[in-house]
């Protein structure tokens, strides 16, 4: 059996910064981030967050696009973007 060393990716928030500056920067939407971290309060300085492996593009949801014209699948849009949730203007994971 063959062991793997797992690197987390840590990042310490800075004065003022906002939980979407911060998904921003990271090319992940706020609830991924929010969830990945077990967020339900707003950020505060120095606190530690763990930045997961973005799994596809930021996109800008569009007027007329599904959750299976996005991702293939509405069960594969759910579990990119951790919401059932589709709306226009949305950013999401494709």
């Amino acid at each position: 059996m063959k062991l793997s060393l797992v690197k987390t990716k840590l990042y310490r928030v800075k004065r003022g910064q906002t939980i979407g500056c911060v998904a921003s920067a990271f090319g992940l939407t706020p609830r991924i981030l929010a969830a990945e971290n077990y967020l339900s309060e707003e950020l505060f300085e120095g606190q530690l967050l763990v930045i997961p492996e973005a799994e596809g593009n930021l996109y800008t949801v569009r007027g007329g696009e599904s959750k299976a014209l996005l991702c293939g699948s509405k069960e594969n849009f759910e579990q990119k973007n951790r919401t059932s949730l589709l709306y226009i203007g949305q950013k999401v994971l494709i």
